[in-house]
């Protein structure tokens, strides 16, 4: 093609913008009415945007204001989520039971509820008490911004106009009644349910079940103090906050310029979120021109970027170490179990009293008690209950019940030009509830940083006035127990903090500028194994501790890339589809000396069944000690590590133990002699025989996903096996194996800079931008990521306008 060829579809496209960005403009007088009238509902300024869509349905939405923006970004997530969407506005309005009825099982994504009713009796409580309306009215810092505000706005406004002007394709909601309008407060309302995810929310049913005692069981079990009951509490909250639990986790690696090839900085983001469902990622540009410019993932219904890039920096989240909770225990007035002592002196409960509707069935209503501390739980998860007695009962302090800042710190963020201007955002905004921040800029630089909201628990504070309970948890978890009746064990505050008794961020864990920052959901401590993070106290996380393999094998890669130098986003892409196995690497081996050694090659199952393990020996001796879909071995192993590791303790598995002073590499070395390796391979080559597995089957086919009656290869491995592409499906021996991913790898981006103004930037969400099966989005990138492959991102104007698959939609609302 010549010159003039090339030359006439770009500036067909120019035109085609051209037009867009007059349409913008012809708006523009209607900015004023649209901030009068932000008291009178979302549609009442006459809202527009510009929408460009290049490759994989990714939209690069232009405004002139934060309020279109908003209105932009709104009808976007609309076009491609409005069911997902459109359920968690029902989680978050308290009318799941009414809807979809009271015993159904939610879907997890906006708390821990087992069932719609509790679901339904903490958000509709929420609700009625104008906990959200009241964080909304606060004025900045400690509440939210005008921008902020005005994006809340213009985001409900953009999504009602989405619904009123199209028609639902997806099956999931199509002609559903509970598709409704929403307003900014219900997307606040959202917002706060994601910052009380990791404390609140984890104890709904808890909050929900909390109801004074009566007769004479209310004199039955008190506080645990015998030896064996806080050992078994400690374990219990240990377990229920383990970051490596959860159904989010995280990977990412900043890369200073010292270490590559362009002297500019680099970063690799990798987090692990559900694939289904409301904390599902999706990704956009957002652009004000002269006031932001922003690409990357936002979490479903927020109206920001949360983990992206711009022309200076780039930045990612993991899910931290932090305990973002702690509990008082309260010593009741003996005349009333609804009142409780402080310093002597009886302080009545506040009692909530709530409503819920219910399908096909009489309303339903319950009481909620809450105190000066939070509310009254009966547990934290089943593991560590937490009865209310005659004499005692548990409140929970959850400070990211106050905190309304998330999006406002992720706004700042991508307004920073480097990570001195990630750090100052993050001091001025103080949002970010249960995540660490690492990032890179284009200067060189690279932050790790845990700058969360915690209870300002102070070691002083938990060996001052912990229970016997706090005394066991606290250094196990950093869940502290104060106790409550007295007024000297209140948490205080730091004078840099915006809210009260939190910790400020000048006490947040914190490495600037070293050649790697890297964390993998262990605490701060090994962000860079050379120069380890100290000084914290226990709440932020633990220090000398044995670290995940996931972990221990991310250091490993990120210190060898760094020491080699020369790095390239091309090093970063190798990295995230590496798939080593770390646990592989540590066990494979010996585990297939093990197998040969057994007589007769057979080894007893947990049934007492003799099984011939032999053909696994081989298998086991031959693996390339990877989780790429082509793999042999590697499925057997997996099936294998998961037994093995279930029923054998650390102590028990390693000849050398865990080590403080060489923590990346202890412990280590299998005991062969561990009575549960022929158990766990018995075991491991029966169940594969029963389901008409190979031994060395490839891992793809067996780890896949379904989209579109197509059979997509995933690669990657689960949290056990240390990979870093995390990818954690169910077992389904019947369905062929592991056929559905539930969470792992979401919203990947490596990126760098190249001294031009546009960032060398690679991106990937696993599972698309749209969960309607209907949408050409709905697996274009699952597709991608099952063969190993990027999308490259469009950032600047004239990598937009050349896309050749450039569609401009402008929405605006119709009055």
């Amino acid at each position: 093609m010549d010159g003039h060829g090339r030359t006439r579809p770009l500036l067909r496209r120019a035109a085609l913008i051209g037009a867009a960005l007059l349409a913008a403009t012809a708006a523009a007088p209607q900015a004023s009415a649209a901030t009068a009238a932000a008291d009178r509902g979302p549609s009442g300024g006459g809202l527009s945007a510009v929408i460009r869509y290049t490759e994989n349905g990714i939209p690069h939405i232009l405004a002139q204001d934060y309020a279109h923006l908003g209105f932009g970004t709104g009808w976007a997530q609309a076009a491609d989520q409005a069911c997902v969407l459109a359920d968690g506005f029902v989680t978050v309005s308290g009318e799941r039971s009414r809807w979809f009825g009271p015993d159904a099982a939610t879907d997890g994504s906006l708390s821990s509820a087992s069932r719609n009713l509790t679901s339904d009796l903490y958000f509709k409580g929420v609700r009625e008490a104008g906990t959200v309306e009241k964080l909304l009215a606060a004025p900045a810092p400690a509440g939210p911004t005008r921008d902020l505000k005005e994006l809340m706005r213009g985001w409900a406004a953009g999504y009602n106009a989405w619904l009123a002007q199209n028609k639902i394709t997806d099956p999931a909601c199509k002609g559903a009644a509970w598709v409704r309008p929403v307003t900014a407060v219900d997307v606040a309302a959202r917002a706060f349910a994601v910052s009380v995810i990791g404390g609140q929310g984890r104890a709904v049913d808890d909050i929900a079940a909390a109801q004074p005692p009566g007769g004479p069981a209310a004199l039955g079990a008190g506080p645990a103090t015998d030896p064996a009951e806080t050992a078994a509490a400690a374990e219990a909250a240990r377990a229920f906050f383990d970051t490596g639990r959860y159904d989010m986790g995280s990977n990412a690696a900043a890369f200073a310029g010292s270490t590559t090839a362009s002297g500019h900085g680099l970063l690799l983001g990798n987090p692990h979120y559900p694939w289904q469902g409301g904390r599902r990622f999706w990704q956009s540009q957002q652009t004000i021109p002269g006031e932001l410019n922003v690409s990357g993932g936002s979490l479903l219904g927020t109206p920001v970027v949360n983990i992206g890039f711009n022309e200076k920096i780039a930045w990612s989240h993991t899910v931290a170490t932090g305990t973002p909770v702690n509990l008082h225990q309260l010593t009741l007035d003996p005349a009333d179990p609804t009142a409780y002592l402080v310093d002597g002196t009886p302080e009545k409960m506040t009692r909530r009293q709530v409503t819920v509707q219910v399908a096909g069935g009489a309303p339903v209503s319950r009481t909620q008690w809450w105190t000066r501390y939070g509310p009254v739980v009966t547990g934290l998860g089943p593991g560590l209950p937490l009865p209310w007695t005659a004499g005692t009962a548990y409140a929970l302090n959850d400070p990211n019940a106050a905190n309304l800042r998330g999006s406002d710190t992720a706004l700042a963020i991508g307004r920073a030009r480097s990570v001195a201007g990630i750090q100052d955002a993050l001091k001025r905004t103080q949002g970010l509830p249960w995540v660490n921040t690492i990032a890179a800029d284009s200067a060189g630089g690279t932050l790790f940083t845990q700058s969360q909201v915690l209870p300002r628990i102070t070691d002083e504070l938990a060996a001052r006035c912990s229970t016997p309970l706090g005394r066991a948890t606290y250094p196990a978890s950093g869940l502290a127990v104060l106790d409550g009746a007295r007024g000297d064990c209140a948490l205080g505050s730091d004078p840099d903090a915006v809210q009260q008794g939190v910790f400020g961020p000048g006490k947040a864990p914190t490495l600037r500028d070293a050649p790697y920052a890297e964390n993998s959901n262990d605490s701060a401590w090994l962000a860079n194994a050379e120069t380890p993070v100290t000084g914290y106290e226990r709440i932020w996380g633990s220090l000398a501790t044995p670290r995940s393999l996931r972990t221990r094998g991310a250091v490993e890669d990120v210190s060898a890339m760094a020491a080699k130098g020369g790095l390239t986003v091309a090093d970063l892409q190798k990295q995230q589809f590496a798939n080593r196995v770390p646990a592989g690497d540590l066990a494979a081996a010996d585990a297939a000396k093990a197998c040969a050694a057994l007589s007769g090659g057979a080894a007893t199952a947990s049934d007492g069944r003799q099984v011939d393990v032999s053909a696994a020996c081989a298998v086991l001796a031959g693996w390339d000690r990877t989780a790429d879909t082509a793999s042999r071995g590697a499925l057997l192993f997996d099936r294998f590590w998961r037994k093995l590791t279930a029923s054998t303790p650390a102590k028990d598995l390693w000849l050398v133990p865990f080590s403080a002073a060489d923590p990346v590499h202890t412990p280590r070395t299998l005991n062969q002699a561990a009575p549960g390796i022929g158990r766990a391979l018995a075991d491991t080559v029966a169940e594969l025989a029963a389901a008409g597995i190979a031994p060395d089957a490839p891992l793809g086919e067996h780890q896949f996903v379904v989209r579109g009656g197509q059979k997509l290869p995933v690669p990657g491995g689960t949290e056990a096996l240390g990979v870093w592409n995390k990818i954690e499906a169910p077992w389904n021996a019947a369905a062929g194996g592991y056929p559905e991913v539930v969470h792992g790898s979401s919203h990947i981006q490596a990126v760098g800079w190249d001294g031009t103004r546009c960032p060398v930037a690679r991106t990937l969400l696993t599972y698309g931008q749209s969960s309607n099966p209907n949408s050409p989005h709905y697996a274009d990138q699952t597709r991608l990521f099952s063969q190993e492959r990027w999308v490259t991102s469009r950032f600047c104007e004239r990598d937009i306008l050349t896309s050749p698959q450039l569609k401009v939609v402008l929405p605006r609302e119709r009055r």
